[in-house]
């Protein structure tokens, strides 16, 4: 059985970079061979769910700008599994979601980057499903918790994104975290051990800094998906911080 995964993918320098971080991850793809990989991307928003349903490779989408050029030169030719997206879409009708399929879009940051560290080899089937930020938590987790029998499958379902994500007041000096940084995901993980789902659901308004951690739910809202896909005791599988306040927690469930 698979467990599920939520995966901060940070900056998109991690495709270049030589870190404890990116060590973690080549680690975790060895340790984890599925026969296909479904990832919830903070990256592509969608008012109704969206799967990727290609069987090609995909393009690598570019959706940031800046970076050094070879960034932009890196290619993760992955292809799709349209059995899978399909299979996926019947499995959200079942639990009463709509989903839609989409033949054209590629990978963006938000999937390649982590698994270009996970899977460099990119021979691993990967379907790309969209987050709709604004869901209310509750129906984020259904959402997860519709996918539950993949893992019997050996199919790795993965949330990518960041619990602490404010790049409005990162400091690019900075090599400590921030205090009130470190209390927000202190507080998930607790929650997130117990179990409390109730007040997760809530954490708008419980958890410490909140609304400093998550100005905008589009980073955070993997985290309640692949907490409902998880069969596990969630476990805190990575923690570190970058520029004060950027969160490199991964969780495993």
């Amino acid at each position: 059985m698979m467990p599920s995964l939520f995966l901060a993918h940070g900056s998109p320098m991690l495709a270049l970079e030589d870190t404890l971080y990116t060590h973690f991850l080549s680690d975790l793809g060895g340790k984890l061979q599925p026969k296909a990989i479904v990832i919830f991307t903070a990256h592509w928003e969608k008012e109704v769910l969206t799967v990727s349903a290609i069987d090609q490779t995909y393009e690598t989408i570019y959706d940031f700008y800046g970076f050094p050029p070879e960034l932009y030169e890196i290619k993760y030719p992955a292809k799709g599994s349209v059995s899978l997206a399909e299979k996926i879409q019947t499995l959200f009708a079942d639990a009463g979601i709509t989903a839609n399929l989409d033949t054209t879009r590629g990978l963006d940051h938000g999937s390649w980057t982590l698994l270009y560290k996970m899977y460099p080899q990119a021979n691993i089937p990967v379907v790309q499903i969209s987050v709709h930020p604004f869901l209310e938590p509750e129906k984020q987790y259904r959402i997860g918790k519709a996918m539950k029998e993949l893992s019997n499958e050996d199919v790795l379902i993965i949330g990518s994104g960041v619990t602490v994500h404010n790049l409005r007041i990162i400091n690019w000096n900075q090599t400590e975290p921030e205090p009130w940084a470190v209390q927000f995901d202190d507080w998930l993980i607790d929650k997130m051990e117990k179990q409390d789902l109730i007040s997760l659901f809530q954490y708008e308004k419980l958890a410490p800094n909140a609304s400093l951690a998550v100005p905008r739910p589009e980073h955070f809202v993997p985290l309640f998906i692949a907490m409902g896909c998880g069969s596990n005791q969630p476990k805190t599988i990575f923690r570190s911080y970058e520029l004060g306040t950027l969160s490199y927690l991964c969780m495993q469930f």
